[in-house]
Parts: C-alpha cells; structure tokens; sequence
C-alpha cells in the first residue's frame, strides 16, 4: 500500500492472515490504564511554507498496557483554530505505513477553504518510529542502494541473492530494535491517536487519513467509537486483505494502470515517438527494461531502479509527461540522461526513505500473519508475474522481508461499526494502491458511511488534488457534519468526474528546472522540510495536486 518514490508503498503484504470477528456493534476492546499525559507545549516551526505552523511533542508509553513503563515520542504538529466555533482537533494522516504526517497539517490548513480550516486545530504527526518521532527506525542503511539485484528472479543465483538481500533486512531489523518491534503495528498507533487526543484534552477526534491512513482510521474507530467526529478515508486499503492478498491485489491493479499509461503515450505519439498501438508502446518499454539489466542507466538505474521511476506514475497521473519523455528519450535518443534524473528526482533512496521503509515493513510484518514458507511467495508470484508483470515481483521482495520477520504476527481487527458517526469515504475507480473495491468494502463494513466515486480517476489520494467535486464534499462533510446519500441500492452515494488527463510534454525537464531549485534540496516533504515549501508544477498538473503526492509519498 505503498509509493516507491520515496520507497514508501501506499499499502502491501502478500496471504491475509486470519481476522478477529467481533460482533459489529459491540464495545471496543477494554482500554489500558493511563497515566496523565503532560501539556503540549506549542512553538512555532521552522518553515516559511506555513508560518501559522507550530511544532510540540508528545510522549506516549512504548507499550500502552503498561502505561508507567518506556515511553516514546511523537513530533505533532498544528495549524491552531481561528474561529469562535470552534470544532475540536482535526488529525490528519499521509498513509505508508512509514508516512510523515509533519507537512500535512499545514498542507491541509491551507487547502481546506479558510471558513472551514479555521474552525480546527489542524494537527500532522510523525507516527512512532517516523520522521522526527524518536526512535526513529532505520534498520539497514542503504538497503536500497543501486544497482540491485534484477526483480525478476530468472535463475536460483537472481533468486538467492534477493532473498538474501530480505532475510537480511529481518535480520538487522531484529538485531537493532527487537524490542521495540513489538509495538510498532497500527492497533499501537491507534492508541498513540487518543494519547494525542487526551493531550489536547477533547473529547473526540476528527481525521482525514490517504492510503494506509484510512486503515489506521478505521481501526481508531473500531477501539474507541465514542471518541469518533468527522472521519474521511481518501483511497481506502481494503481491510479484509490485510496485509497480504491486498498486496497481490496492488500487483494486478499497478499493471492495469501502467497500461492506461502506455496507452496514454501511444495517443501522443506525435511528442513521443514511441508508436501509436499501446501494445507496441509497451513491448518499448519492457525492451528498455532488457537494456537496463544489461547496462544500467547512469550506473544507477537497473530493472528494479525503473520500476521503481515508473511506479509513481501509477499513483499519480501528472508524473506522465515526464515518465515518457524520459522513455522516449532513452529509446529514440538513446540518451538515459532524462532517465536517470527522473530516477534521481522521483524515486533514489535517501535517509527518509530508508526511515520510511523501516516502519513499512514493521508496521505489516507484525500487524498479520505472513507466509513463512518462500516456496508460498515464489508459487504465487510467478502466478501474478505471468498476467501482471509490470511491479509484481519489485513489490514481493518489497514486502518479503516478512517471511523472515523476528516478532510473531498480531491478528487484525475486524474493523466493521455500526456505533460511529457517518464516515465519508472517497474513492477513485482505478485507483491502483488502492483498488477500488476497498473503498466499497470498507462503505459496506461501516454502517451509515458515504462513498464518493470518482469515476475513470487512478490517481492515489484524490481530495485536495485539484477536484472541485471531491473538494466540495470534503469540505461540506467537515463544514456540517452531513454526508450525501443516494437512493437505495446505488453503490455509490455521489459520482465525480475524474480531472482531464495531463497534456504531453515533450522535454524532460527537472523540478529543479521548473521550480528553481532541486526537489530535495536538503529536506523531505514528509519531514517537513525544505521540499514541503515547494509545491511543483509537474507537467499537466496543478501545483496542488504535486504538492498533495509529494506529501503522501508518491514522487520526488
């Protein structure tokens, strides 16, 4: 669930494990017993994007079952209210897992209209184990260095050496934080969610949570529903996949939209020169990916390396314009300087996403059980590379280092309520992190909730990216309270049009170019840094719209 650029997946994981079925409408689990949290103390940030930003940090126990024991920190902060109504906290959350939610606030402040924002205390955080959270994880530096092994495991050698590469990756993880593992895993950081609430002393919550946010929402309201106001879930992890059959689900989907990518470039064959069948335009980009195996880009981008620069085009179709020039660059110049910058610029690893990463794999190695047999992983996943070979491969030794995980896997929640306000939940129909049927699973397991369809949209994260549609409803839920409801029987409660494709462009110009300055000059988005303060105009998309995936992770 999980993007590459960034290296963080909006979800993953590969057979579900088996789900605690509690009764729909009974009460949460019995809480822990707490201590008094201490006040936040409020300071102001050091940005220039969001001067009204300001920054605390909160400690919350290790293990919220021994609330007197360890305890860790979480890096929030907070857009304050303005308005005499004032509606309470409003937590917002990027996904991941392994997402910093630090930038988001200011982001969401912003891009709410100001009558609604101002009525919120906007709050982002940086989950345990995140971002300026302490401790923060970084299990294996540098496990994403290029050139890696080739994806596809042609031969027991590829095979072997990614396997290795996995075990390797359980193993250094085990060795440097085995006791905190444990309590990395999303019922955890549901509970750090009402440690924040108790600490800004409300009685309930309101959240928007993207991607694997929408999941960690859903459970917050499965533990405590009384404590639950306005929830909207943007691009809904179906949570009876969790973790590994949404996994396979996210292959299948990726291939789909890479299809929808390759036909998008076959129609603006007149910039790209790469054929006007998309089957033809395809059968190029898989030869580009031979070449690549054979000689690597730059020295630096192999087959798992382009996979990895083409993934985010498959959460967010602005990234096109560039993918393809780079493509047609590569095979009509013979010039692999556009694509090894685009590689540079949307997917090189760096401290972050190895951070990022870290608490990816901790979060759902220990949230479900995972096949421990590699005979399991290597029968399904020449099944799905064998119809959907685009990223199916790439995203199993993504989640593979599970299959050798240290802590012993907890049972998922069943997360279905009847005891909650009504949600909104939105959804974009070729949503490949997310597939679509997630969010009408989630509509169905959550009583009196409200799906809005964006209809013929893929892009990941699809509120506060540009659709005035989608826009309006999120603002009207948070404005009043009140969701759309259509007439019985109809899966959908409203329909949006999706936003026109992006508009080729034939060059394949940097951020740095387009922005005067480098998309990571110095800081991460999802660390509120330097690169939070410049919302890039990608080709064909709004500054908005690039500026919302760079902060759920989905591009440079």
């Amino acid at each position: 669930m999980n993007p590459r650029a960034g290296l963080l997946i909006a979800t993953g994981a590969l057979v579900a494990g088996t789900v605690t079925v509690l009764p729909a409408a009974a009460e949460p689990r019995p809480e822990p017993a707490t201590r008094p949290l201490a006040p936040l103390a409020w300071t102001a940030c050091p940005t220039t994007a969001y001067p009204r930003l300001q920054c605390a940090t909160l400690k919350v126990p290790l293990n919220h079952a021994e609330p007197a024991g360890r305890t860790v920190t979480l890096s929030l902060t907070r857009v304050a209210h303005t308005a005499k109504d004032y509606q309470g906290p409003l937590l917002v959350n990027p996904g991941g897992p392994g997402g910093s939610g630090r930038a988001m606030a200011g982001f969401v402040a912003a891009s709410l209209p100001a009558k609604v924002a101002a009525r919120y205390d906007v709050i982002g955080f940086d989950p345990r184990g995140v971002g300026r959270s302490e401790p923060a994880l970084d299990c294996r530096p540098g496990h994403f260095d290029p050139v890696r092994p080739d994806s596809v495991p042609l031969g027991v050698e590829g095979e072997t050496s990614n396997v290795e590469r996995a075990r390797s990756f359980a193993a250094a993880c085990g060795k440097k934080y085995l006791d905190v593992l444990p309590y990395i895993d999303t019922v955890s950081t549901a509970r750090d969610l009402d440690a924040i609430r108790e600490a800004v002393g409300a009685p309930r919550i309101h959240y928007l949570g993207y991607s694997y946010g929408t999941y960690l929402g859903a459970v917050y309201a499965r533990l405590y529903p009384q404590r639950v106001g306005r929830f909207a879930l943007d691009s809904v992890v179906n949570p009876r996949g969790v973790w590994y059959e949404d996994n396979i689900a996210q292959d299948y989907a990726f291939d789909a939209r890479h299809k929808d990518f390759m036909a998008w470039v076959a129609r603006q064959d007149a910039t790209y020169r790469l054929g006007t069948d998309p089957a033809v335009v395809e059968a190029a980009w898989y030869r580009m990916r031979d070449a690549v195996s054979r000689e690597p880009a730059g020295d630096k981008v192999g087959p798992g390396e382009l996979e990895d620069t083409f993934l985010p085009g498959g959460y967010y179709n602005g990234y096109w314009p560039r993918l393809a020039a780079a493509f047609s660059a590569y095979v009509n110049e013979k010039d692999a300087g556009p694509l090894t910058e685009a590689y540079e610029d949307l997917a090189a690893p760096d401290a972050a996403a190895d951070n990022g990463y870290s608490v990816y794999t901790s979060v759902q190695c220990r949230d479900a059980a995972w096949p421990r047999d590699w005979n399991v992983w290597r029968k399904d996943n020449w099944e799905v590379h064998a119809k959907a070979p685009f990223s199916a491969w790439n995203n199993a030794w993504y989640n593979a280092p599970c299959a050798f995980w240290k802590v012993k896997p907890l049972t998922p929640l069943d997360v279905s309520n009847d005891a909650v306000p009504p949600m909104l939940i939105l959804q974009a129909t070729d949503d490949a992190a997310t597939p679509y049927e997630g969010g009408v699973a989630l509509h169905r397991m959550v009583r009196g909730s409200s799906l809005v369809v964006e209809q013929g949209g893929g892009n990941h994260g699809v509120s506060l990216g540009g659709n005035d549609c989608l826009d309006a409803h999120l603002a009207a839920y948070f404005s009043t309270g009140r969701v759309p409801r259509a007439a019985a029987g109809a899966e959908a409660d409203a329909v949006c049009e999706a936003l026109p494709e992006p508009k080729p462009v034939k060059e394949a110009t940097t951020p740095a170019a387009r922005d005067g300055g480098s998309a990571r000059d110095g800081g991460s988005a999802r660390d509120g840094g330097p690169a939070s303060e410049v919302a890039p105009a990608h080709d064909g998309a709004s500054a908005r719209g690039a500026l919302l995936h760079r902060l759920l992770g989905h591009g440079g």
